[in-house]
């Protein structure tokens, strides 16, 4: 005995029926939507799939490739500088979760090559401290890092930085930068507002992948730093942590134990704006392409309707041998959702396969048509990337499949309320 034969008859009829239309001409029109109602559903899974993918992908990359350079938590002085950094750091340093700090100096600055002027943040580093906080070293590309030592002036740029001022490693570059220019402070009375020069010598290039940096950020001693602009200490301390998951936590535990009236910030409040904009924008086409899949689903009302008005006779003999309403309206309801968990699962398949392949089909699609999707400048990173979630795989699937079946209650209770006399009629 088949495996059907073993299921209550609501089911036995509902697959019946589900399959019933490739045989019979008579409801082959009714197959075709019924057919068109698990594409829609299939291709809006698919759809919401691979989105929500490229867009996991996207935070992760601009996070991990921001976190290559930001600190997990910065230290700062309330009074404007730190003088005492070393105190500072071993402080920090006792806590469980902090694996290195380094100080850090930062001003906005202009550079000037050959009357080419770009604005830079200037910052200043010891680089051997810098190189445990940050990945700049593995993102060096030409020159060396270890090349910033006090009294050089020699300053390391990022890579599109130094393409837009036509430099390489070797070239002179003029550095100007105010003295109230120090992020964080402000300059004194009676200090001499007018920038300070200084020439610098390019002796690295590095390249983060993260447009922000790359276009923006110049790395020097933190000793020359603070002779180009006035400063008399670092401005803060960088911090990395075991976990920057933790980061919130951490900051918030180092603002309680260590002494001085110190500002803590972690890299979860550097950006919060963009953060929130795409969780923002993540929620919204989940959302906007849910109802993509709610449309394709709500296609089985009309589907079960005309199925309904069809079966008229069959249900009316179902009655007459003793079926009552309420299995009448199961048959209908195991047809509708059996409709939406095929949609669902030719969807999902789809949509994973996709989105684990993004990183090889969209390269081949800017190929075919000439074009480049993302451009660095707008979205900060060049390629396409893609992470699939498996929780957002199965809350997808099962929004498919609630919705179907949701699409499936009003046509299986106007099926339980044909009366038998009537629809055998004029059988």
């Amino acid at each position: 005995m088949s495996i059907t034969h073993k299921l209550p008859y609501e089911w036995q009829i509902g697959l019946r029926y589900t399959r019933a239309g490739k045989r019979s001409g008579r409801n082959s029109f009714i197959s075709f939507i019924s057919m068109a109602s698990v594409a829609g559903i299939a291709l809006g899974v698919a759809a919401l799939i691979v989105v929500l993918s490229v867009m996991n992908g996207f935070q992760k990359e601009v996070t991990n490739r921001m976190l290559s350079m930001l600190a997990h938590v910065e230290i700062f002085d309330a009074r404007g500088a730190l003088p005492d950094w070393r105190a500072t750091s071993a402080d920090a340093l006792r806590h469980p979760e902090v694996r290195a700090a380094a100080p850090f100096l930062d001003a906005q600055s202009m550079l000037l090559v050959d009357g080419v002027m770009k604005p830079a943040l200037l910052r200043g580093i010891e680089p051997t401290e810098e190189a445990r906080v940050s990945d700049i070293v593995q993102q060096m590309r030409e020159g060396s890092f270890d090349s910033l030592r006090p009294g050089s002036y020699n300053v390391v740029l990022g890579r599109a930085l130094a393409k837009s001022l036509g430099v390489g490693v070797g070239d002179r570059v003029s550095l100007l930068v105010a003295s109230s220019g120090i992020l964080g402070g402000a300059a004194s009375p009676g200090e001499n507002p007018l920038p300070r020069s200084r020439a610098l010598t390019v002796s690295g290039i590095f390249e983060a992948g993260h447009f922000e940096f790359d276009s923006t950020l110049a790395l020097v001693n933190i000793a020359d730093a603070e002779t180009a602009t006035g400063a008399t200490a670092p401005l803060g301390l960088r911090l990395r942590l075991a976990d920057l998951q933790q980061a919130p936590r951490v900051a918030y535990e180092l603002q309680q134990s260590m002494a001085g009236d110190l500002i803590m910030r972690d890299w979860t409040k550097v950006n919060t704006v963009w953060f929130a904009a795409v969780q923002s924008q993540k929620n919204m086409m989940f959302i906007i392409l849910t109802m993509i899949v709610a449309v394709a689903a709500f296609n089985l009302v009309s589907t079960l309707v005309m199925t309904v008005k069809d079966k008229q006779a069959d249900i009316a003999i179902l009655r007459t041998l003793g079926a009552s309403p309420r299995g009448i309206m199961k048959i209908f309801i195991v047809q509708g959702t059996l409709v939406g968990m095929l949609g669902g699962l030719l969807g999902v398949g789809l949509g994973v396969l996709v989105a684990l392949n993004v990183d090889v089909i969209v390269p081949a699609i800017e190929r075919v048509l000439g074009v480049h999707f993302l451009s660095q400048e707008v979205y900060l990173i060049s390629e396409m990337p893609s992470e699939l979630r498996w929780n957002d795989v199965g809350w997808i699937g099962g929004v498919a499949v609630v919705l179907s079946f949701l699409a499936t209650i009003y046509p299986s209770w106007a099926a339980s309320r044909v009366k038998p006399a009537e629809a055998l009629r004029y059988e």
